[in-house]
């Protein structure tokens, strides 16, 4: 599988995860953001935001993966965006972060659901109808299968696409977001890493 097929899995996986996240209560797939504190074996522990440290086993399964950062004016019509936001005092939709997928992943996770980057925050992975420059940002027009909406990127809102990374990359110190399956006796299971590299930290 080359390297790009590779990344639209993962970021099919990861996308449809926030799907299920919305939708299946019970069993739902976890994310856990934070710096790495080991990895030996296939053992990852992470220390949360929360303030808690947690241990994820990694499979053969278990991808691996890394962001760079783009610039915003990279961001044309006809892109296919992850948008994580949430309403800005107006009312209306401020991004916190956006994800520029591949060509490969187009279509990756369509849709607009709830998020956990704050509160009242939301996933809109959409196709960018137009952009429009804005006195704060520029203001994107996404539509998704059943809907569209309207989303302000601010200038200092991270704009990032898929990287290359190994597990050589999951060095202490360095911050991952994980997506991870709960197992038994509160065990998780690594489905998804995408942790810091080049100084470039994930910032779903």
């Amino acid at each position: 599988m080359s390297i790009r097929s590779k990344f639209a899995v993962s970021f099919v996986a990861l996308a449809l995860t926030g799907v299920s996240f919305a939708q299946s209560p019970a069993g739902k797939p976890e994310r856990i953001r934070g710096d790495i504190v080991s990895f030996s074996g296939n053992s990852l522990t992470v220390h949360r935001r929360s303030g808690d440290t947690v241990t994820v086993t990694m499979s053969d399964a278990s991808q691996v993966s890394a962001v760079k950062t783009i610039q915003l004016s990279d961001i044309k019509p006809g892109s296919y965006v992850g948008a994580a936001a949430a309403p800005g005092p107006d009312g209306k939709l401020t991004a916190k972060e956006v994800l520029v997928f591949p060509d490969a992943a187009r279509g990756t996770g369509e849709g607009h659901y709830a998020w956990d980057l704050g509160a009242n925050s939301s996933m809109t992975n959409a196709n960018v109808d137009t952009v429009v420059e804005g006195t704060s940002g520029r203001d994107l027009k996404l539509s998704y299968k059943g809907g569209s909406n309207t989303v302000t990127v601010p200038a200092n809102a991270p704009v990032v696409t898929l990287a290359p990374a190994t597990r050589s990359d999951l060095i202490a110190g360095k911050k991952v977001f994980v997506v991870a399956a709960p197992a038994n006796g509160g065990a998780h299971n690594a489905q998804f890493v995408v942790v810091e590299k080049d100084g470039v930290a994930p910032p779903m």
